[in-house]
């Protein structure tokens, strides 16, 4: 578990800039492999399952994590796959936030793998 899935979301001010550059490219390393920023706007990810059932089962756990964050991503969910989309609308952008929920994401996934 990294340093990043130890964090607690936190909300940002309207008028606060989105992550660009350094800063998001030094957040971003912090993530496991697989995550891709798109257009230094949004963090995404797909996740493979053997079937509907185990890609239902994750979107549930991705859900309890986003509400108890307090962040909220969009998840899409079709046969043996969840694909996740993240960026603070509040800022049409990336915050840290996206990132703390993307690292808590994964650490759901990993022990999800291992059930």
């Amino acid at each position: 578990m990294n340093d990043l899935s130890k964090k607690k979301c936190v909300p940002c001010l309207a008028d606060a800039p989105p992550l660009k550059g350094e800063d998001l490219k030094s957040l971003y390393m912090q993530l496991d492999e697989g995550w891709k920023i798109v257009d230094e706007h949004h963090l995404e990810r797909e996740y493979k399952f053997k079937n509907f059932k185990h890609a239902l089962s994750f979107t549930n756990v991705i859900g309890k994590v986003a509400e108890e964050e307090g962040h909220h991503p969009d998840i899409f969910l079709s046969w043996g796959m969840v694909k996740i989309r993240l960026w603070t609308h509040k800022i049409n952008g990336l915050s840290e936030s996206d990132f703390i929920l993307a690292a808590k994401i994964e650490a759901e996934f990993i022990s999800h793998e291992g059930s």
